[in-house]
């Protein structure tokens, strides 16, 4: 999400710099699609880098940091918010934050009672709401034929996944290996499990080979796999949570992850033809309404504004 909405600030002319908080493979500064990026092996000088800023922006485990920093040398700060679990709201009460960007307005209503219980001097001034930006023109591709699950972890629905291909013998299902997580990668001939597959491959490797997507996950902030594959027409089948629900809105197939025979037998309707054209025109008609210009229109607008 963070790539996609720096890239716009990039093209306006901005100077981008990402400074990462974790060791990887990189020992020294590169650049990715126009932003500076900055490996903690690199052990430049972060607090330097501050002084000299205009905006900061930081989220997750890195916003308590960061916000000292910004609260020290007198700069904006403006946190990200991926998704409700306490330390996301916590984190940004200790004054001193600009502007709260939340992925959708149930986020939002979240923080609202949270702040509720604390002094107006320490929340955020200004909150503004950012979806996750998914151009459809990088992901839209011809659907393929194998139900899939991307990140086959137990709260993604790795279990979901094995219980219907026990199901269901005759149906190709495709278990995408997640970045994080125990996974429940299947053993079975209907399965085929391809390794964690980056961002810029998903459209070839994953949406292409891909029917029907499944997301009953335990909970998710937004679901932004789910808007990548409505851009293929490609439907979703979804756990209610109130993000899927919110991002996937008309186009979603909601089940309850508990009910597999629901699963069942959704993805059996869907087999036919005729349901599946039904499904794949809202998926398509979903994924126009989220495009994303307006709302990333608005975060540079706002983001410039707090540069002063």
């Amino acid at each position: 999400m963070l790539v996609s909405m720096l890239r716009p600030l990039v093209e306006r002319g901005h100077d981008v710099t990402v400074w990462l908080s974790r060791y990887g493979r990189a020992a020294e500064a590169y650049e990715y699609r126009g932003i500076q990026v900055v490996p903690l092996q690199a052990r430049l000088d972060f607090p330097s880098a501050v002084r000299r800023a205009d905006v900061l922006l930081s989220h997750l485990e890195c916003v308590p940091s960061t916000s000292s920093l910004a609260r020290g040398y007198g700069k904006p700060m403006v946190v990200v918010c991926h998704n409700t679990h306490r330390p996301s709201f916590r984190d940004m009460a200790a004054g001193g934050t600009s502007l709260a960007v939340y992925n959708s307005l149930w986020m939002e209503r979240e923080a609202e009672v949270f702040f509720a219980e604390y002094p107006k001097s320490i929340r955020p001034a200004g909150s503004l709401i950012v979806r996750p930006p998914v151009f459809a023109s990088e992901y839209a591709t011809k659907p393929g034929k194998a139900v899939t699950l991307i990140n086959c972890n137990p709260e993604k629905g790795g279990n979901v996944l094995e219980a219907l291909a026990k199901r269901m013998p005759e149906q190709q299902f495709l278990a995408v290996r997640g970045a994080y997580g125990t996974q429940i990668l299947p053993d079975l001939p209907n399965v085929e499990i391809i390794e964690h597959v980056e961002g810029q491959a998903m459209r070839e490797t994953v949406y292409a080979r891909t029917r029907v997507l499944l997301m009953p996950s335990s909970y998710e902030s937004w679901g932004r796999v789910g808007c990548e594959a409505l851009a293929s027409g490609i439907p979703v089948v979804a756990h209610p949570t109130p993000g899927l629900c919110e991002s996937l809105g008309e186009a979603g197939i909601f089940v309850d992850r508990a009910d597999l025979d629901g699963y069942e037998a959704v993805l059996r309707k869907l087999l036919t033809p005729a349901e599946y054209r039904l499904a794949s025109k809202r998926a398509k008609a979903r994924s126009a309404e989220l495009d994303p210009k307006a709302d990333l229109a608005a975060w540079c607008t706002t983001v410039e504004g707090l540069s002063g």
